[in-house]
């Protein structure tokens, strides 16, 4: 658990530098053409780009979550393996984008996947979402046992 919200933060802020060192220079690099690019954008709203300049609520905000979700976290509330991945992830990826909010006020982006004309998002980004879809999972999962348990007794 602890585990995987370090090394979340850290591959975060490390691919942030990276985006701020060679990016911001040049703009956008093609990986591959008009489908996914590395774009350098100083993202001022929250996640991907929605509701712009609201720094402070997003302060606020994610810091009741990451301390909730955090506290249920450490004292075992979360149910199983995959939960317990799921809110790491969850809290990592609001870490990481909080830490931009207080030291730079913006929260650097570079993922472009223009093949759908998304949103330009950050590994922070990537990490709450995956760990809002296996929460989802999680739970479903955990549906699907306790059916089978009343099933079967």
């Amino acid at each position: 658990m602890i585990g995987i919200i370090l090394g979340g933060i850290l591959l975060d802020q490390l691919t942030k530098f990276l985006a701020v060192r060679y990016l911001a220079p040049v703009d956008t690099v093609p990986l591959w053409e008009n489908v996914l690019h590395l774009t350098y954008v100083e993202n001022t709203g929250a996640a991907f780009g929605m509701m712009k300049d609201a720094r402070w609520v997003f302060l606020l905000l994610s810091s009741v979550a990451i301390v909730g979700i955090a506290v249920y976290l450490f004292f075992g509330y979360a149910r199983g393996v995959l939960a317990t991945v799921a809110f790491s992830m969850i809290v990592s990826g609001g870490i990481g984008n909080m830490i931009d909010r207080i030291a730079l006020g913006y929260v650097v982006d570079f993922i472009d996947f223009r093949l759908i004309h998304f949103a330009v998002f950050n590994g922070a980004d990537s990490f709450v979402c995956v760990g809002a879809g296996l929460l989802v999972l999680s739970l479903i999962l955990d549906i699907l046992h306790e059916k089978k348990e009343k099933k079967d007794t």
